[in-house]
């Protein structure tokens, strides 16, 4: 499964900026990787680690703004297409899922 976190914060005063960073770490420091600015996106092996993170984002939330968060699977975010300009980029590597027997 894949998470994606999409976010709209006000940025307008000095606290609404440094609460929208702090979101922002606290994405990072959960394992989301910035695709966009406002787009963070995150592998997650289970849907009860997708449950984790999800929770995760939303102690993390600020108290003001608009956040949604999206889960796909693997196969969905395989069909996924990227450009820049009018140039396709290749796919990103799929991570590598541990096994245990």
């Amino acid at each position: 499964m894949w998470l994606f976190v999409f976010f709209d914060l006000p940025t307008n005063t000095k606290k609404e900026r440094r609460n929208a960073a702090q979101f922002r770490k606290a994405l990072m420091k959960d394992g989301f990787a910035m695709m966009q600015f406002s787009v963070y996106v995150r592998h997650c092996p289970s849907k009860e680690n997708m449950k984790v993170h999800i929770m995760r984002v939303r102690r993390s939330m600020p108290p003001s703004g608009y956040i949604s968060i999206l889960s796909v699977t693997d196969k969905q975010y395989g069909d996924i297409r990227n450009f820049w300009g009018k140039i396709e980029q290749a796919k990103p590597e799929m991570p590598q899922q541990l096994e245990f027997f």
